[in-house]
């Protein structure tokens, strides 16, 4: 009987290998971290045989020389595996833009979730007695570039991206807490 049972848990471990190797697919890894922004080189791949979750999409080791010569759109750290939106053709912020982030309250954003991409409009708030002077508001253009929560307040942060000459104004008033943000149209 025990003879049995071995033969049937030999069975299955072969069975388990076999799916394993079979669904084992090469895709793109990174050799060594690369940092936001960086330019991708050969050097920086390699490719490496894994078994792939559905729900992942990685690149295909194949398809590395597509990436070589782009820019790393998030920090890549080494033995990660790369997925088609970790790489940009474009350098974030480029010439003539500047990157702000913005601690806002539930309250101080749309309760539908930002995303990257989103245009958005920054739009200056009352001071301390809900008073609106000349100039105020002040509303600046601008593009989310990425979105997380603070765990220490709860806060989320946004980073957008806007003109090089209003961010020095944008981050003044984000440090004072007084910045809304409206999502505008997703429709392009």
């Amino acid at each position: 009987m025990a003879g049995i049972a071995l033969v049937c848990l030999g069975a299955l471990v072969s069975l388990w290998a076999y799916n394993s190797a079979s669904n084992a697919q090469e895709v793109v890894a990174v050799r060594q971290t690369v940092p936001r922004g960086q330019v991708i080189q050969r050097e920086d791949l390699m490719s490496v045989r894994i078994a792939v979750d559905p729900a992942l999409h990685p690149l295909p080791a194949d398809q590395a020389v597509t990436i070589i010569g782009k820019r790393a759109a998030l920090d890549l750290a080494a033995g990660g595996v790369v997925t088609a939106e970790q790489v940009s053709d474009q350098v974030i912020p480029p010439k003539g833009a500047s990157v702000v982030g913005i601690s806002v309250t539930a309250g101080m954003q749309p309760a539908d979730e930002l995303k990257v991409g989103d245009p958005v409009r920054l739009v200056t708030t009352p001071g301390q007695q809900g008073e609106i002077t000349a100039g105020n508001p002040e509303v600046f253009p601008a593009t989310v570039v990425g979105v997380s929560t603070d765990q220490a307040s709860g806060n989320m942060v946004v980073n957008v991206q806007v003109r090089y000459t209003d961010a020095a104004k944008v981050a003044a008033r984000a440090a004072t807490g007084k910045v809304a943000i409206v999502l505008d149209s997703r429709e392009r």
